[in-house]
């Protein structure tokens, strides 16, 4: 069963290129074909469908007379409609079941807030109490992860022949460091959404992509942040609780005034971290600033630091 799954997404993926070749659509909007890695190289990976797999006494079966204990980290809220069972580069053997999405609405606050990604701070936000300063995760891991490469970089065998017991322990080690660091940086990225779902009604996010960063002298420490898996964990937290999540185009947000709205003539350098409008003289921080500046462009009315948002007057009628 797990490979006729492999087949038909296989199928639905090569349809949906060859349409786009069709259509004549650009490079980078077309759907590549799947890849598929070797099998000494990638970890076993398998997907049931729902008449592949059965829940019964909290325990997964599978086709083929297979019975797997489940250690539960919670409840599923629906039933399941597919499985996947897959291998960590640790060993570990993991189930991710897909669920119906739904909705657990969180108590009204009134309150608003823009958020701006950047390095040196992951998010600064129109409210100082919201901001997620960088936790430094990889950098405060990266001698142990500099042992463990030095480690296998001495026992790694030639060309050929069989790793051996010291080599796979120094993989497994640094295996593990890695782990351990991705799953700080998920679990920061979790609690600081929650906490901004929690508090506020309406998001407004830079949808800002960091692709370009891995091109400058801030790769690494910008890799460190995981902007992108932090922007990723706010927008699912605000869907999951019934938010207001509205993405800003990143354009000119560090040019543009969040005041008067004035676009400053020419660009800022990342050495200049205080914003200074030449129209209504209003200075603040450089980030703080861009902060203001999606608020604005999502259409929402900043009230003060905290962002709070009140009443929008009706047409005709003045602000």
């Amino acid at each position: 069963m797990p490979q006729q799954q492999t087949i038909r997404d296989f199928a639905k993926s090569r349809a949906k290129a060859q349409k786009d070749i069709k259509n004549r659509l650009p490079v980078k909007q077309r759907a590549g074909m799947p890849r598929f890695k070797k099998k000494a190289e990638a970890a076993p990976t398998l997907n049931y469908t729902r008449r592949g797999f059965r829940l019964r006494d909290r325990r997964l079966h599978l086709a083929g007379g297979i019975t797997l204990t489940v250690v539960w980290s919670r409840d599923l809220p629906d039933e399941p409609t597919s499985v996947r069972v897959y291998r960590d580069a640790l060993g570990h053997w993991y189930a991710s079941f897909v669920v119906p999405a739904r909705t657990d609405p969180l108590p009204a606050t009134g309150r608003a807030i823009g958020i701006d990604w950047g390095v040196k701070e992951i998010a600064t936000t129109t409210s100082d109490a919201h901001d997620l300063p960088h936790p430094q995760h990889g950098k405060k891991a990266q001698a142990r992860l500099a042992r463990y490469d030095r480690m296998m970089a001495r026992r790694k065998p030639p060309k050929g022949q069989k790793a051996s017991k010291g080599y796979r322990k120094a993989k497994r080690l640094r295996a593990r460091a890695h782990q351990k660091v991705a799953r700080q940086r998920q679990d920061t990225a979790r609690k600081w959404a929650k906490r901004v779902v929690r508090d506020h009604d309406a998001i407004a996010v830079e949808d800002f992509k960091p692709r370009f960063l891995a091109k400058s002298t801030m790769v690494r420490k910008a890799a460190d942040a995981a902007i992108g898996a932090t922007k990723q964990a706010l927008v699912e937290m605000g869907r999951k609780h019934g938010r207001d999540v509205r993405l800003v185009h990143p354009a000119y947000t560090t040019m543009d005034c969040g005041d008067c709205g004035a676009r400053a003539k020419h660009r800022l350098p990342l050495s200049e971290r205080i914003y200074t409008c030449t129209a209504c003289g209003v200075s603040r921080p450089r980030d703080k600033n861009s902060a203001q500046v999606v608020l604005v462009r999502a259409g929402l009315i900043p009230g003060g630091a905290e962002g709070a948002r009140p009443g929008r007057p009706q047409d005709g009628q003045a602000a």
